[in-house]
C-alpha cells in the first residue's frame, strides 16, 4: 500500500518529535518531497552509496536512516566526497532520504536506548539526563459554561498528563471584563459596552512538542474571537525526554555474568570495558546508544554498569572504578534501531512494507 512520506514521518515524529533533536543535528526529510507517495522503505543506520543502490535494486522509494547523511551546509555537488555522491545518486534515482537521529535518542519509550534496554531485559526505565525546557504551562480564560468542552479539547490534544496521570488541570473561577470595540465580532455583548462575564481560568501542563497542537485545539474550541491565554516555560523536567536511560535487571548479576549477558544480548564479538574495584553485584544499568561519554558521571551516580560507545582512553578513568564502563562500539550500540523504526511504522501502517538493509555500513573492522 502506498502512503505519503509526510504521513509516515508524522507517525515517526509522534514518538520522537523533531523538536527534541540537538542543535547540531540535521534530522528530517533530506531528499525528496513531503507529498510523494511510496510503497516501501529501506531502514538503515547510515545512508551510503551502497544503501542507495540497494534501495534502487529493491524498488524502495524511501530510505529511513538514523544518522543524517548531511550534517552541515553543502555548497558544492561535484562528487568530491561520499556525502555528495550519495545525495546525487538518491536525487537521480528518485529515492527520498529521511533521518531521525537525536530526536530518537532523546525519548524514553520507543527510542534507541529503549531498544538496548529491552535486549538487556531492564525494568523500570528512567531518563538519565532530562532535557530542559520541554514542559510548558498554559493558562486560558473561558466562560464558565464553555469550560468543560474546552478542557476536554485540551486533554484530547495531549495536554494535562503528569507522569501516569491524565486529564490533570487546575481551575479558578472569577469575573472577566472586556469592551468590544469597532471591528470586533463579539461572542458576548455589544460593541462599545463593557461586559462582565463569569469565567474560569484553566491551567494545564503540556510537552513543548505539543504546543502547536494544543493551541490549535484551544482556538478551535474557544467561543471568543480573541482568546486570552498565556504560555509559561517550566523548570520541571519531562520524565520521558532526555539523554540516556537507566533501569534495573530482574535479578542482580556478578560482573562476569553481566559481561557475558551483555555480549549475548547485544550480539557482540568483543567490546572494551573497565572493571570496578569491588565485587558487588550488578543491578542498576545505564545505557546510551552512540557516543555517550558525556553521561559517565551521571551514570556513576545511579548505576552499577554503563553501556555506551566512543569512550576515549582518559574517559575510562571517569568511572572512578565504581562503574563497570562498557564501550560496545557506535554501530553495535545502534544497529537495532531499524527494528524500532519498523515497529513504529507497522503499528500505524500494518500494510506498509519496511525492509532492513543488508548492507553493512559499519566503517570499523576488527583484526582478530
Amino acid at each position: 500500500m502506498r502512503h505519503k512520506i509526510q504521513d509516515l514521518v508524522r507517525a515517526l515524529e509522534a514518538v520522537a518529535p523533531s523538536s527534541l533533536q540537538e542543535s547540531y543535528d540535521n534530522s528530517g526529510l533530506l531528499v525528496g518531497r513531503w507529498e510523494q507517495e511510496v510503497s516501501q522503505a529501506l531502514l538503515c543506520l547510515d545512508c551510503t552509496e551502497e544503501v542507495v543502490q540497494e534501495a534502487i535494486d529493491k524498488h524502495c522509494e524511501l530510505i529511513i536512516a538514523h544518522h543524517p547523511i548531511v550534517f552541515g551546509g553543502m555548497k558544492r555537488f561535484n562528487g568530491a566526497d561520499y556525502v555528495q555522491r550519495t545525495v546525487e545518486m538518491a536525487i537521480r534515482a528518485g529515492v527520498s532520504i529521511y533521518a531521525i537521529h537525536t530526536n530518537l535518542d532523546n525519548v524514553l519509550k520507543g527510542g534507541v536506548n529503549g531498544k538496548i534496554a529491552e535486549r538487556l531485559g531492564l525494568q523500570g526505565w528512567r531518563i538519565l539526563q532530562p532535557m530542559p525546557g520541554q514542559m510548558l504551562r498554559l493558562d486560558v480564560y473561558v466562560p464558565a459554561e464553555n469550560a468543560a468542552e474546552l478542557e476536554q479539547a485540551l486533554f484530547d490534544a495531549g495536554a494535562g498528563q503528569v507522569g501516569n496521570y491524565a486529564d490533570c488541570r487546575f481551575a479558578v473561577e472569577g469575573q472577566g471584563s472586556f469592551t468590544p470595540i469597532e471591528g470586533s465580532d463579539p461572542y458576548l455583548g455589544k460593541q462599545g459596552k463593557r461586559e462582565l462575564v463569569q469565567e474560569v481560568q484553566l491551567s494545564v501542563i503540556l510537552p513543548a512538542s505539543l504546543r502547536s497542537a494544543v493551541l490549535k485545539a484551544m482556538t478551535d474550541h474557544h467561543p471568543y474571537e480573541e482568546v486570552a491565554h498565556h504560555v509559561w516555560a517550566l523548570d520541571n523536567a519531562h520524565p520521558e525526554f532526555g539523554a540516556g536511560l537507566w533501569g534495573e535487571l530482574p535479578e542482580p548479576m556478578s560482573e562476569e555474568a553481566f559481561l557475558q549477558h551483555l555480549k549475548v544480548s547485544m550480539d557482540l564479538h568483543n567490546f572494551r570495558f573497565t572493571p570496578r574495584k569491588h565485587n558487588r553485584p550488578i543491578h542498576r544499568v545505564a545505557v546510551c546508544g552512540g557516543a555517550g561519554s558525556f553521561l559517565i558521571k551521571k551514570a556513576r551516580q545511579v548505576a552499577d554498569a554503563y553501556i555506551t560507545s566512543d569512550v576515549k582512553y582518559h574517559e575510562f578513568f571517569d568511572s572512578e572504578k565504581q562503574l563497570l564502563l562498557c564501550d560496545i562500539g557506535h554501530f553495535e550500540s545502534e544497529r537495532f534501531t531499524q527494528e524500532r523504526l519498523a515497529e513504529i511504522l507497522s503499528h500505524k501502517f500494518p500494510n506498509f512494507a519496511t525492509l532492513f538493509t543488508q548492507t553493512n555500513t559499519n566503517p570499523v573492522r576488527y583484526y582478530l
